[in-house]
């Protein structure tokens, strides 16, 4: 177990409006933080008030990369408790995106005993409005003070909070997407499979030039055929054929999402046929048009899922369905967000209760 030294604010922050949130607008009152040296290992663990971090110019992070994060949520129950959805599964998702970037790893019971000891320290800022969440943001990087690509000799793990809105503030709506053609987000046998920053920023242009011509997020193609269906902007993606679920295999260049892990446990437990497997943006421009694509959707944990009610590829637009949620990705919803507020019975073993 850590010995976490814990040194609370004199100045406590005033809680914002619930039903102005936003996400990632307002921060908590502490911040965890925790430094690694090769020959130290993880030491000083610490919560402290939430401040900014002093680095040296010269640190790894800044000039190499050297850096992974996750994102998952703490939530209000109706019973006036606080739970986390799967803790776990981000923590051995950050070892992965950590020993891919050759960053330290964390011990997953000490990661959980971070957690649970940030969590309850912050857990007046929980929101309980419906739809609200406290966003956890653990971050890993390196802080080598010195220039030249190396090993790296020194990180520090820090774990900030944020209380966020609903992401749909008028409600679940289909979204408009844009297959991409020219941009790629990543490789197999690249970063693509690891929650790193350098991934986020290789989609920045594709997004703003699809934002600029009225589209939501990206649809993003591998990057050696330019063919196969990898990830939609920072989510997951699932397609309705008929009586099959499909979604793209992990083939080394798509994020293992939480919640796409989620939904298809889910699928299987309802009985449906769900099928890890390679779609063609040919095989999804057939079904398009002969309307056997009758729903799709993105999965993650900002917006659980997000219907798809229209694909634009190479000038041409294809709508999914009748421009409403469909059935499947409305029932995944709300089981989903039924289990993470604690609406109802956690039969899966997911939940973590603070």
């Amino acid at each position: 177990m850590l010995d976490i030294k814990i040194t609370k604010t004199a100045n406590p922050a005033a809680k914002p409006d619930s039903s102005k949130l936003g996400f990632g607008r307002h921060f908590t009152d502490h911040m965890f933080m925790m430094d690694y040296s090769r020959t130290e290992g993880w030491h000083d663990a610490r919560i402290v008030p939430f401040a900014n971090l002093s680095l040296h110019p010269a640190a790894t992070v800044f000039h190499y990369g050297a850096e992974i994060f996750e994102g998952l949520k703490a939530y209000r129950r109706p019973d006036g408790g606080v739970q986390m959805f799967r803790p776990i599964e981000n923590i051995r998702r950050m070892n992965n995106s950590a020993e891919r970037l050759r960053l330290p790893q964390l011990d997953e019971e000490e990661a959980l005993q971070i957690l649970d000891t940030f969590v309850r320290l912050e857990e007046s800022w929980v929101p309980s409005e419906p739809g609200t969440s406290l966003y956890l943001r653990p971050f890993l990087f390196g802080n080598d003070e010195h220039l030249g690509v190396h090993s790296i000799d020194n990180a520090r793990f820090v774990l900030i909070a944020s209380p966020v809105g609903s992401y749909y503030a008028e409600g679940i709506n289909p979204v408009r997407i844009m297959i991409e053609a020219d941009d790629v987000r990543a490789v197999r046998g690249g970063t693509g499979y690891a929650k790193c920053g350098g991934n986020y920023a290789a989609s920045n242009r594709a997004g703003e030039n699809a934002e600029k011509l009225g589209f939501s997020q990206v649809l993003w193609l591998d990057g050696v055929e330019r063919k196969y269906i990898e990830e939609v902007g920072a989510m997951n993606v699932m397609f309705r054929f008929g009586d099959e679920i499909a979604t793209p295999m992990l083939t080394g260049s798509i994020l293992p999402g939480i919640t796409r892990k989620s939904c298809i446990e889910l699928l299987k437990a309802e009985g449906w046929t769900v099928n890890e497997r390679l779609i063609s943006i040919d095989e999804l421009g057939e079904a398009l048009k002969n309307g056997t694509l009758t729903e799709a959707w993105g999965c993650g944990t900002a917006a659980v899922v997000s219907p798809i009610g229209e694909l634009f590829y190479k000038g041409e637009s294809f709508k999914i369905g009748e421009g409403k949620i469909g059935e499947v990705t409305q029932k995944l919803y709300d089981t989903l967000t039924a289990i993470q507020w604690g609406k109802v019975e956690d039969t899966h073993g997911w939940i973590r209760k603070i």
